[in-house]
């Protein structure tokens, strides 16, 4: 029976607090069978993942992928670095856009889509320190502004009563 829709193995819930994501797309990754068997009981960390382009093919760098437990000497080497397979056109885009200057290749997420591997990709800048500090601000304010609403609203419906 094959599998449909989207199961998320792991995140990268940094990536968005430390860079403005710009772009992302969907990459296919090249694993090996005790790889997908480790993945299928969810253990993966996106931690220090980062993705590179080499002679004209991305590479995803810093993957971990614990050794599947019942494997035998077939066994994966855990952070090695896994191919993403992307059409000719987007690597070429990204080849321009990186070489613009400035601009990374970081892994948002990892996920089986249809019973294959995928990775989230975004083309992302890295955020300064300033900058981490406005979207916290911008955050809390927009969180105290919602509260406020909410009891506004449940303020106006208690008097209708």
């Amino acid at each position: 029976m094959k599998e449909k829709g989207r199961k998320v193995i792991a995140q990268n819930r940094k990536a968005r607090h430390d860079y403005t994501i710009l772009d992302t797309y969907e990459a296919g990754v090249a694993l090996l069978g005790t790889e997908v068997k480790s993945l299928r009981l969810g253990r993966a960390s996106l931690v220090d993942a980062f993705a590179t382009v080499d002679d004209g093919e991305v590479w995803l760098r810093g993957l971990h992928i614990p050794e599947y437990t019942q494997g035998s000497w077939t066994n994966h080497e855990p952070r090695r670095t896994r191919k993403l397979l992307l059409h000719r056109g987007e690597i070429e885009r990204l080849i321009g856009k990186i070489r613009e200057g400035g601009l990374t290749l970081v892994p948002l997420s990892l996920y089986f889509s249809d019973g294959k591997v995928k990775c989230e990709l975004a083309l992302a800048k890295g955020k300064k320190s300033y900058d981490k500090r406005t979207d916290l601000a911008k955050r809390d304010a927009e969180r105290d502004i919602a509260r406020a609403m909410g009891r506004a609203v449940k303020g106006r419906a208690r008097e209708m009563r």
